[in-house]
């Protein structure tokens, strides 16, 4: 018990303020001896893990580094890519058009040829050439183009169509 009172008559805050500075003479006592181990060139277990620590993590910065330079290479080489790719769309879908529009236009002058020289054609025939052009109109449009090759043939049919009307075919 009289153990226990004794605990109660202890100055804390004195205790509290000789362990700290205990500790601080520690750490001055550790920072003097690590002081004197540098100096004499010596290296112990914790400086060696220190230094290869402060290596590896400049290893991984070097990579890091290498890492991103890649990774921009890579990205701007992406972007080429990409553009060219890009740029052989565009002439496909420009050699596809005109190769629709050359179709059509074909098909149209073959079919007024064909209306010129008399040779018979029925309903459908008209009704179709008729379809075929409103498309060729509407491609050229959607592309910025013009028709300037096709106007004379379609008046020929659009002519000959409502004669054949007229006669009842």
């Amino acid at each position: 018990m009289n153990e226990v009172l004794e605990l109660t008559r202890i100055n804390f805050p004195s205790a509290f303020i000789a362990m700290f500075v205990i500790l601080f003479a520690l750490k001055a006592i550790a920072s003097l001896f690590e002081w004197m181990i540098d100096r004499l060139g010596l290296e112990t277990k914790w400086m060696r893990k220190r230094r290869e620590e402060q290596e590896l993590l400049l290893q991984t910065s070097q990579k890091l580094s290498a890492l991103q330079e890649k990774q921009k290479h890579d990205m701007e080489k992406s972007d080429r890519r990409d553009e060219e790719i890009s740029s052989d769309i565009k002439k496909l879908t420009r050699m596809f058009v005109d190769k629709e529009i050359d179709d059509m236009r074909w098909e149209i002058n073959n079919f007024a040829t064909k209306v010129s020289e008399g040779k018979p054609c029925n309903k459908d025939s008209f009704q179709h050439c008729i379809h075929i052009y409103e498309k060729y109109e509407k491609i050229l449009e959607d592309n910025g183009l013009e028709n300037g090759e096709v106007n004379l043939s379609m008046e020929l049919i659009s002519d000959a169509y409502r004669q054949k009307l007229k006669n009842g075919f």
